[in-house]
């Protein structure tokens, strides 16, 4: 982890983190309709993912934001999979200029360390089919699939779904 933290996000960061993930998505040809997609909204509110979330970001030692996740404790109206003893984050994005460098992996381990302070007892997580980096990512953590628990949150989209027991990491 050289040359940047991870920490809480900011309000000020709030607009600099949903251009990069509603970026990250688009650049990687992650949405149905493109720059027409209405999930581009959502992607860009990071107000009100830090509303019902704890929202963490990877800043460099100029204060520029590499990258973000939305960390879920628990079942909620914010959680989609999460249930009993399970936390869950969402929205994972790194910027082209985080990329390769680790922000993405400690963005993800400091999920994990979230959800075993609050002592759950598994993260689980949604993912489309095409994000293959990130399914790479999460596999190194000794995520695995949850066939069974993929769902669909509109239309065409299907979800799957990767769980990591952390009694067993």
């Amino acid at each position: 982890m050289e040359g940047f933290t991870i920490r809480a996000a900011r309000p000020e960061d709030y607009d600099v983190l949903g251009e990069l993930t509603a970026t990250a998505y688009l650049d990687d040809d992650l949405l149905d309709l493109g720059a027409e997609d209405p999930y581009l909204d959502v992607l860009r509110d990071v107000h009100h993912r830090a509303d019902h979330a704890e929202v963490l970001v990877a800043v460099d030692e100029t204060g520029s934001v590499l990258g973000g996740v939305a960390f879920v404790g628990g079942p909620g109206p914010f959680a989609n999979i999460a249930e009993q003893d399970e936390a869950e984050f969402r929205t994972l994005a790194v910027a082209p200029s985080g990329r390769g460098r680790g922000v993405g992996t400690a963005l993800v381990t400091a999920c994990l360390d979230r959800a075993r302070t609050l002592g759950r007892q598994r993260v689980v997580l949604s993912t489309q089919p095409m994000m293959h980096a990130a399914h790479r990512l999460y596999e190194r953590f000794g995520f695995v699939r949850v066939p069974e628990r993929d769902w669909s949150p509109v239309g065409d989209t299907n979800l799957l779904v990767y769980a990591l027991d952390l009694a067993r990491d």
